[in-house]
């Protein structure tokens, strides 16, 4: 039995039939409602509040695990039906955005001073608010315009992806889930694809003594999605196999607004599967794509694309004593930065963190690499 009404809860699956399954029991389990802006009342929920200690004036359900994990956290509450529930970390930049307020300093103020502030600024709007009420606690509180918010249940999302996934790639494996309060994320491979989509590259890749490399490999994708507001439903293009999965740049993706539905996604995926072989063509290019000073571009790429500091330094490290000075391919820079997730990884980074992570160094496949290839070293 999971405990999930804590702000640092986050669980893995290991087969598509378990998370399936518990993102249905979630959705069964929690509650979208509607209201105007101006009727939300934020009070504070620190430790020295006295609310904290009143169990009765929330609502029926709520745990006083759940209360005092928000007292440790967020610090608030809301009334809803007019009782209390605890306000989720999750939910602090959507009520923020009903507000129409921010700003580094509102989180320095104190519980009841920032109740206050919100309370007054909340007044003034009479929007309609949809809030996402789960695991004892309000989760997000988005805009109540269809055109700012729809609704994109994970189950569903995830059947027509799996569904898609079946008659496009028959065979496909389910490799791992995971999720916490604030995002979701799953990856399959598809070794029965490896050769229709990766012969090219692994080819060129044995060709250039890299057969290990070559029979590791094959191709995948991650879906990710989050109904706080963190993420749109998306899903990219991976290669598997290696220490960390690889994004190799292709990525569809259908933004919570605008009336988009499940349909809108489980279209989108046909054109994800139709470049997927371009996404690979584009990754095999930068074999030839020459590098006079890699271990300056693969510093100056990293910083360029903010990766972890301590982690981007050593992986760096470990590249130059491997490449000695000598000259190298954009590939290969490429390769020794995947480095940085594992170093994360083996450092139990958290998981939200690492798929950042992995996401945000595909945008080095899109860069033109002679702009950070200088003679001239650079710190990080």
């Amino acid at each position: 039995m999971h405990n999930v009404c804590k702000d640092s809860y986050s669980t893995t699956f290991g087969s598509y039939g378990q998370m399936l399954d518990y993102h249905r029991n979630q959705s069964a389990k929690s509650r979208w409602q509607r209201c105007k802006v101006s009727d939300l009342e934020v009070a504070p929920l620190d430790r020295g509040s006295s609310l904290a200690g009143k169990l009765g004036l929330f609502a029926p359900g709520t745990s006083q695990e759940a209360v005092d994990d928000t007292a440790d956290n967020l610090g608030l509450a809301m009334m809803v039906d007019h009782q209390y529930y605890p306000v989720r970390g999750t939910a602090y930049k959507s009520l923020l955005d009903r507000a129409k307020i921010g700003g580094t300093a509102l989180p320095k103020l104190s519980r009841t001073a920032l109740a206050d502030v919100l309370n007054a600024c909340l007044r003034l709007y009479h929007a309609e608010a949809l809030l996402l009420l789960r695991d004892e606690k309000v989760a997000a509180v988005h805009s109540g315009d269809e055109a700012d918010y729809s609704v994109l249940p994970v189950e569903g999302l995830l059947e027509a992806l799996q569904k898609k996934l079946d008659r496009r790639f028959p065979g496909n494996t389910f490799e791992t889930g995971y999720c916490d309060h604030s995002l979701v994320s799953a990856s399959w491979s598809m070794p029965g694809q490896k050769e229709e989509l990766l012969e090219a590259y692994t080819k060129t890749l044995e060709e250039q003594g890299q057969k290990s490399m070559a029979g590791k490999l094959m191709p995948g994708i991650r879906f990710m999605t989050s109904d706080t507001g963190v993420a749109s439903a998306k899903v990219s293009a991976l290669l598997v196999g290696g220490q960390c999965p690889i994004h190799i740049g292709s990525c569809i993706s259908v933004d919570h607004r605008n009336k988009k539905s499940v349909a809108d996604f489980a279209n989108k995926l046909d054109q994800l599967f139709a470049r997927f072989g371009v996404s690979v063509a584009k990754l095999q290019k930068l074999l030839e794509v020459p590098l006079d000073y890699p271990v300056n571009a693969m510093t100056r790429v990293c910083k360029k694309l903010s990766m972890p500091k301590k982690a981007a330094v050593e992986a760096i490290a470990m590249y130059e004593m491997a490449n000695g000075g000598t000259a190298a391919t954009v590939h290969e820079v490429f390769m020794a930065m995947q480095e940085i997730p594992y170093i994360l990884k083996t450092q139990n980074t958290p998981q939200s963190k690492m798929l950042a992570v992995e996401e945000n160094m595909a945008r080095a496949l899109s860069l033109r690499w002679s702009e950070y290839d200088l003679a001239k070293g650079v710190d990080y």
